[in-house]
Formats: structure tokens, sequence, C-alpha cells
């Protein structure tokens, strides 16, 4: 059964597919932050400047486990890009009450026509 972290949370990957930032603004605590190899626990501000713009950049997410335990949902992902590049990657999304109050991404392997890519 899927419960209302883990909708919300899908929710947020529909909006990238849909290009709709309204869509994530309310889903987003106040004092949200967003951590990746890139980013060190950079505010909401911060975090549309820099990482929507992305969206225009992917095509589809493929969400192959959604877990929610507690105030933490758990996903592992394939993205699949405009120019045809694909890969995976694992995000935390910590929850206070409803509201998403930080993002943890954790990069995967990424491939080309099929072809694994190393960094």
């Amino acid at each position: 059964m899927t419960n209302e972290k883990e909708n919300a949370v899908r929710q947020l990957f529909e909006a990238y597919r849909v290009k709709d930032r309204a869509m994530i603004e309310p889903l987003l605590a106040d004092d949200f932050t967003f951590t990746s190899p890139y980013d060190d626990a950079i505010d909401k501000q911060t975090y549309f400047e820099r990482c929507w713009p992305n969206s225009e950049r992917i095509e589809q997410h493929f969400l192959e486990e959604v877990v929610g335990s507690g105030d933490r949902v758990f996903v592992l992902y394939l993205c699949r890009t405009r120019e045809g590049k694909e890969f995976c990657n694992v995000e935390t999304f910590d929850f206070e009450g409803s509201r998403i109050r930080a993002v943890n991404v954790y990069f995967g392997a990424a491939y080309a026509d099929g072809v694994f890519q190393p960094s």
C-alpha cells in the first residue's frame, strides 16, 4: 500500500516529467535542503536556480523502488535524458509532517545507447 509520503515523492518526479515547477513548490518545507555529489545542503531557492533547469533535459524517470519508512522515502530510479543517456540514482526524501524537508542524492552508473559510460 502506498502512503502519503510516497505519493508526494511520485508527484515530485511527475513534476520533472511534465516540467511543472508549481507542482513541486508546495511539496517542499520552508527549510528544505538538497544534497548531492555537486551540492552541499543547498536551500530551496538555490535548488530551483541550480537543479530545476535540469528538468528540461529529462525525458522520463522510471521509478524502480519507492519505499517509505517513517519520515523517510527511499527511491531507486533510472532516468532517461532527451539526449538518450540513461543513469541510475538513489535518493532519500526526509519529511517534516507532509512536506519534504531534505533530499539526498547518490549517483549511480551512466549509459549511452546501452553502453556503460565511465565518469
